[in-house]
């Protein structure tokens, strides 16, 4: 079972606790970079993190939650290496690691969901990579920032 790492900022903070509830009662090796509070912290540290640390232990994956999923994405996406896609579906998930192998998935703690965010982030841990030529060649693309 791949490790999972998870961080949010306050906005994401209790859609977090519940992943992270979830995921343990599942039994996945989970690590948890905060924020342990709804107290105001910046979201760009917490991406930032759990980047490194997915980028950093190949066989990993990340969720990152803020208010909107959005700035929490920006911020893993600036480590060389993540590919971090922002999903309110089981769809998207599913789509992210078929043809982007994304490796973090980010969500908004505060935006509304076509599918329950539990369901979302298992789509997300349970699909694999394709590894189709084109997305390979594409995959390889985004990490050399081509």
């Amino acid at each position: 079972m791949k490790k999972i790492y998870i961080g949010a900022d306050h906005g994401g903070f209790e859609l977090k606790e519940a992943i992270k509830a979830y995921l343990e009662e599942l039994e996945y090796d989970i690590e948890d970079f905060g924020t342990d509070s709804l107290e105001s912290v910046d979201y760009p540290e917490y991406g930032k993190k759990v980047g490194e640390a997915v980028v950093a232990n190949q066989d990993s994956l990340g969720i990152v939650v803020c208010g909107s999923g959005i700035g929490i994405s920006i911020a893993a996406n600036k480590v060389t290496g993540v590919r971090c896609a922002l999903c309110n579906s089981i769809e998207l998930a599913t789509l992210s690691r078929e043809h982007n192998d994304a490796n973090v998935i980010a969500m908004g703690g505060r935006t509304a969901f076509m599918d329950d965010p539990l369901d979302i982030v298992q789509a997300f841990l349970d699909t694999e990579f394709l590894g189709k030529d084109r997305y390979i060649k594409r995959k390889e693309m985004l990490d050399c920032g081509c």
